[in-house]
């Protein structure tokens, strides 16, 4: 399923004016300290990023039992998982990181399968 998209409409009228006001309270809130308005940014990005894509602890326990459901095997080629770098694949990124919406793939199976998404 392809990930939802804003429209032009959607980004002009919805996403623009939210990133304006972000941005302008970022400001506000900072009062003129370029580093507090620094770290302001950062960890906001940081706290939307967790949103979509959990914490990086929710993500190493996931991969953990979906390493052992699996066999320790890729869930597309079936070879043997390298003990890193492997790859939490969403079946539907919106869903997010849940145990029933992943699978864990090696990286070759993974930049294979990014490309047929046009993820590359």
């Amino acid at each position: 399923m392809a990930n939802r998209r804003l429209s032009d409409e959607e980004r002009e009228s919805l996403a623009l004016p939210l990133i304006v006001t972000v941005r302008a309270r970022l400001e506000e809130v900072a009062r003129g300290d370029l580093e507090l308005l620094w770290a302001l940014r950062r960890k906001l990005a940081k706290e939307l990023m967790y949103d979509e894509r959990s914490k990086p602890m929710q993500r190493r326990a996931l991969k953990k039992k979906k390493r052992r459901e699996q066999g320790n095997h890729c869930a597309v080629c079936s070879c043997d998982l390298p003990a890193t770098n492997v790859v939490l694949d969403r079946f539907e990124a919106m869903k997010g990181y849940t145990f029933e919406n992943t699978r864990l793939l090696c990286r070759e199976c993974d930049f294979k399968i990014q490309g047929e998404r046009r993820f590359a």
